[in-house]
């Protein structure tokens, strides 16, 4: 029997290898290659740069707003008036606050794969994605969407 003293040099870094000998396993692209990014957190970080520059401008009107996205809308036979609709498809959603009791924040829900499916490219989804936030926004404070822009 060998003693840990006398094994052969580069044993110990077996215990890491697989089993074909290749090593460990990591990522292929590095976390700062746009490829690492998932059209969801994309899409995630385009509603949050709208959102930011809104929040400097209109910081006390949207302190208590809350911005969602969903991937798709919930199947619902009529919508309400509150939802942003591109013929049938809704894009975006305004749930109003409630207040008393059980206080609910006003909610402005987008929906991200109808977004999507209406973008021909990455900037014409930042446009979108922009005009239906403005659209949405403007409904809550009651103003209108130009004054916004």
């Amino acid at each position: 029997m060998t003693s840990p003293d006398n094994r052969r040099p580069g044993a110990s870094r077996r215990a890491h290898r697989d089993r074909h000998g290749r090593g460990l396993r990591g990522r292929l692209v590095p976390a700062t290659v746009p490829l690492a990014r998932t059209k969801a957190e994309i899409f995630d970080d385009l509603v949050l740069d709208t959102v930011e520059s809104l929040e400097r401008r209109f910081a006390k009107e949207l302190a208590g707003v809350e911005f969602a996205v969903e991937d798709v809308p919930p199947e619902l036979n009529v919508y309400d008036s509150d939802v942003l609709e591109d013929g049938e498809v809704p894009l975006a959603r305004l749930l109003p606050g409630r207040p008393g009791r059980q206080e609910l924040p006003p909610r402005i829900v987008l929906y991200r794969r109808p977004l999507e499916f209406r973008a021909m490219d990455r900037e014409d989804l930042a446009d979108l994605v922009h005009d239906v936030i403005i659209e949405q926004v403007a409904n809550l404070l009651g103003v209108d969407p130009d004054e916004l822009a």
